[in-house]
């Protein structure tokens, strides 16, 4: 889930009245523009093996994984292992919107955790390569910041303008774009298999997702950053969130218009099957199996005063509940800022609250 209207500038401040006419006009657009690239979302989706299963097999399906996934809940430090600092090979690609780039690769080294289904996880031979886009300038070491990116995006050319880069650079931060598995460079041909109506793949997905950037960090410190942080949009803001829940390294989390629950995401989307009683048992046996992959399921390891969770007040993709649903579990105030998932108007001002949040913490210059 992207934002195609945002800019590497943030807006200049409006009127009282200027602000009220386009909260206004902005919400109107914003619903819509959500509902339409939902149903659109619906409507291309590769529904696979599981959705074509009527509400007994699915049932049945979910009710033979129990057992395994209960046992890696119940062991998760084991479940999200430490690995070694990866090799990472970093390669000059010049300057981008003025700021030094380096293009980061790296095998992933992945072993899955469901036999049945890693098979088929591991036959994409595009996602065994992890890569990450640095921009950092030249001088002592600075604070990193991680952008975790949404479903459906990855691209450099694509994410490099929808955060604010240069921005960031500017203020005294390294930014890394790394991309999520199965996106981007490291996608096949079709839909990502992540995530994926069968919950074997999407536990998959965030765990490699999890090995992927804890070996990241691990690189930006051993490279001299005295912090990192990071940041998430949608299915990044997830993956932000569980990381939280599994690196105690990290200094700032801050998902934004966030997913906080796959069962949930899946009841209200109408992927659940059969009569009432049928999706309700279904919704318990997701939430079971997710549980391990839940950042609502684990403490937060990043320091109160290092959270902040922001919502749109009219994202009709991932809506509001999530991001209060995340920062009740974070013990934090929500934010918000009025626009949608879709199109984030508004989402300037929630950069500027981003920006003085960093300042306190020391890691971006104070104006902002």
């Amino acid at each position: 889930m992207v934002n195609p209207t945002s800019r590497h500038r943030l807006p200049r401040r409006r009127t009282p009245l200027a602000t009220r006419a386009a909260h206004r006009v902005g919400a109107g657009l914003a619903t819509s523009f959500d509902r339409a690239f939902g149903a659109w979302a619906l409507r291309t989706a590769d529904h696979g093996r599981v959705e074509a299963l009527d509400a007994d097999a699915r049932i049945a399906a979910l009710e033979a994984s129990l057992a395994r996934y209960d046992e890696a809940f119940s062991a998760r430090a084991e479940f999200f292992p430490e690995l070694p600092t990866p090799d990472i090979r970093a390669r000059a690609m010049g300057l981008r919107f003025g700021k030094p780039a380096f293009d980061l690769t790296w095998q992933s080294g992945y072993a899955p955790f469901c036999p049945t289904a890693g098979s088929r996880y591991q036959s994409h031979a595009e996602n065994h390569v992890a890569h990450a886009r640095l921009f950092s300038r030249p001088g002592a070491p600075r604070p990193a910041v991680i952008l975790l990116h949404g479903y459906l995006t990855g691209p450099y050319r694509l994410e490099e303008r929808l955060w604010p880069v240069r921005w960031l650079v500017d203020r005294g931060l390294d930014v890394v774009l790394p991309v999520l598995p199965h996106h981007g460079p490291r996608k096949a041909k079709g839909r990502p298999p992540f995530p994926d109506a069968d919950p074997r793949f999407t536990v998959e997905g965030f765990r490699q997702a999890i090995g992927d950037l804890r070996g990241l960090t691990s690189w930006l410190l051993a490279r001299g950053a005295p912090a990192v942080g990071a940041v998430g949009m949608s299915l990044g803001g997830y993956t932000s969130a569980l990381l939280a829940t599994v690196d105690p390294r990290l200094d700032f989390v801050i998902p934004m218009i966030p997913l906080a629950s796959v069962p949930d995401f899946a009841r209200e989307r109408g992927k659940l099957a059969g009569t009432p009683a049928q999706q309700d048992t279904q919704y318990r046996l997701l939430e079971r199996i997710y549980r391990v992959v839940s950042p609502l399921d684990a403490p937060v390891l990043v320091p109160r005063d290092g959270r902040m969770v922001i919502a749109a007040a009219h994202d009709r993709i991932c809506p509001v509940r999530h991001a209060e649903r995340l920062a009740d579990h974070f013990e934090v105030e929500l934010r918000r800022f009025h626009g949608g998932h879709m199109m984030q108007l508004g989402r300037g001002d929630a950069w500027r609250r981003i920006g003085r949040f960093l300042a306190q913490r020391g890691h971006l210059t104070p104006k902002v």
